[in-house]
């Protein structure tokens, strides 16, 4: 059956991002889902491709609009959100929608598409290691990264409202799992 929808979420610098490029690889008839935000672009982004970049108001324009699936303003005057016509793009080519999302919405993803969506939590395996990763990116200055540790903090609280909860201790091992995770969905 098409139009399943995988949804993985994680606190940042989980290792989320790495383990949906892997299964991007694997042939499954996954098709990774662009989000929108109002963040600007990080270097080695592009538009349409890892985002679409909205500006605020186009962002709080499409939420007037009820363009989203599911949206939130993770920091203030920052916008995250899922625009329904590309869940619809993802499944009229006959695939699976692939989501690399943040916690809250992934919650709301699988609340509006119940049975229909494999929800999982990418867990660090502390936060100490999550705070080492996070530094190592070279993206964060000192308040940035305290807030992402905090925000952590706060989603792993959510860990247990997934399907599944996997620990990215050793990254091998976690793409095999993720693997496992997927293939089993799909003979549903």
């Amino acid at each position: 059956m098409s139009g399943k929808l995988f949804i993985f979420s994680a606190p940042s610098g989980s290792g989320k991002s790495t383990i949906v490029q892997h299964l991007m690889k694997l042939g499954l008839g996954l098709t990774f889902s662009i989000s929108a935000t109002s963040r600007k672009p990080r270097p080695h982004e592009r538009e349409g491709v890892e985002y679409y970049f909205l500006s605020p108001d186009q962002f709080r324009d499409q939420i007037g609009k009820q363009a989203f699936i599911e949206w939130e303003e993770v920091y203030p005057g920052q916008f995250y959100g899922t625009l329904k016509s590309e869940v619809e793009r993802i499944w009229k080519q006959g695939q699976h929608a692939l989501f690399d999302i943040d916690v809250m919405g992934g919650i709301n993803l699988k609340k509006r598409y119940g049975e229909r969506a494999c929800a999982i939590f990418v867990m660090p395996p502390s936060l100490e290691v999550l705070e080492q990763r996070l530094r190592a990116r070279n993206t964060e200055d000192m308040h940035s990264l305290k807030k992402r540790l905090e925000k952590a903090a706060y989603e792993l609280q959510f860990a247990n409202t997934f399907d599944h909860i996997l620990v990215n201790d050793q990254l091998e091992t976690s793409l095999k799992e993720a693997e496992g995770l997927v293939k089993n969905f799909l003979k549903q």
